[in-house]
């Protein structure tokens, strides 16, 4: 197995981070090369997870968007330290889970043609994040 972890700002606003390019450098770094397995990703975070989603074509606006219609920023939840609705942030991961497994073949990730491998952070409150990248020889 090899392992490596990142940081990534996400700044002060609900975001997706189109990860792909950095899961495919550290794929390129694998000693040996990376050939047949799994790429297992990890958000050590309680308010963000991972997608596998289509971005750039207002796919990933529309993921917020509905976040927002599902999980309101209100004085619903039960959980009130930080912002304003923070408490939601706390039950994204139930629905967008901290983690993602994506088969690598030939040394490549098997993703299909507009799926990218994404962080969703909507914790305006944590603008860092770090993602563990693991590759999981088949």
């Amino acid at each position: 197995m090899h392992s490596t972890e990142i940081e990534i700002r996400t700044g002060g606003s609900a975001v997706v981070t189109d990860l792909t390019r950095e899961v495919e450098r550290f794929l390129a770094d694998t000693p040996n090369g990376a050939e047949d397995g799994l790429l297992h990703a990890w958000v050590p975070h309680a308010t963000a997870g991972l997608a596998i989603l289509e971005t750039g074509a207002g796919s990933d606006d529309d993921l917020l968007a509905a976040i927002d219609e599902l999980l309101p920023r209100d004085d619903r939840w039960r959980h009130r330290h930080g912002s304003h609705g923070h408490g939601r942030d706390h039950v994204l991961p139930a629905f967008l889970p901290p983690y993602a497994t994506v088969p690598v073949l030939g040394g490549s990730l098997a993703l299909g043609t507009w799926q990218s491998v994404c962080l969703v952070d909507t914790n305006i409150d944590n603008a860092v994040r770090r993602v563990r990248f693991s590759f999981l020889v088949g």
